[in-house]
């Protein structure tokens, strides 16, 4: 698989193309939650590129072996952690990661595939629903503030 420049709008738009594959099929409300929330524009992508992102991410599955339908089991661990590699700004973490909610909640079911990239993101960034993790009462300080 291509690795594009780290922090890229590239590289963050392939982890969000991750979760819009995840279950096998692209769902039209997933892209219209994605288009409304600007999601080209946020990630600094020029405007229609995402199709053409998720395009050439399931040519790169196909051509390296991976079978069609659900991502789930096949893509592995260590190809999840270098994607996730590729995004080390913590403010565009919690974009990508915020963005793959939408689109992975935008159908009304959370397929194995997309909590499978989710939790990925959220595992490598130490993030919680587009939040960065904290030990529980610290958490708990902030919600009683």
């Amino acid at each position: 698989m291509r690795s594009y420049p780290h922090n890229s709008p590239e590289a963050a738009a392939r982890i969000v193309a991750l979760v819009l594959i995840a279950d096998g099929h692209v769902c039209s409300s997933e892209f219209d939650i994605l288009r409304q929330l600007g999601a080209e524009r946020e990630l600094g992508l020029e405007p229609q590129l995402l199709p053409h992102i998720v395009h050439t991410l399931c040519e790169e599955l196909l051509m390296s072996g991976h079978q069609a339908g659900s991502l789930a089991g096949q893509v592995d661990d260590a190809t999840l952690a270098a994607l996730m590699a590729e995004i080390s700004d913590p403010g565009l973490q919690r974009k990508v990661l915020r963005l793959c909610l939408a689109a992975a909640r935008a159908d009304g079911h959370l397929a194995e595939g997309e909590t499978c990239v989710v939790d990925a993101a959220r595992r490598h960034w130490q993030l919680v629903d587009g939040e960065e993790a904290m030990p529980h009462a610290r958490r708990a300080q902030r919600h009683a503030a």
